[in-house]
């Protein structure tokens, strides 16, 4: 069956979207992606370092920091954009006491 080349594109377009939808959910569920699923770290300093290191789900690209709080005691959001695609999220970060062995 020959289809037409608009038809195509909208197929492109719908997988390209359920691509997008599924990545940002994957991206909810990984550890930073919610309150309830953050990144442990010891210190609050390191926090903006470990985000420089991080990489955008949807092209890889690196983050560019807007904004950095603490909604709660030991709880630390980070407004979050990609430097690439634009894509604003927010990364969670919890601080955990370094324990001695």
């Amino acid at each position: 069956m020959i289809r037409r080349k608009r038809t195509q594109q909208r197929e492109r377009e719908r997988a390209l979207r359920r691509l997008v939808r599924d990545r940002e959910k994957l991206a909810a569920l990984s550890a930073g992606g919610s309150e309830e699923r953050p990144i442990h770290v010891t210190s609050a300093s390191v926090i903006e370092v470990r985000v420089r290191h991080l990489a955008c789900p949807q092209c890889s690209g690196e983050y560019k920091i807007q904004d950095h709080r603490a909604p709660a005691s030991g709880i630390r959001s980070v407004d979050v954009t990609c430097q690439i695609c634009g894509v604003s999220r927010t990364l969670w970060f919890r601080i955990v006491s370094a324990e001695a062995n």
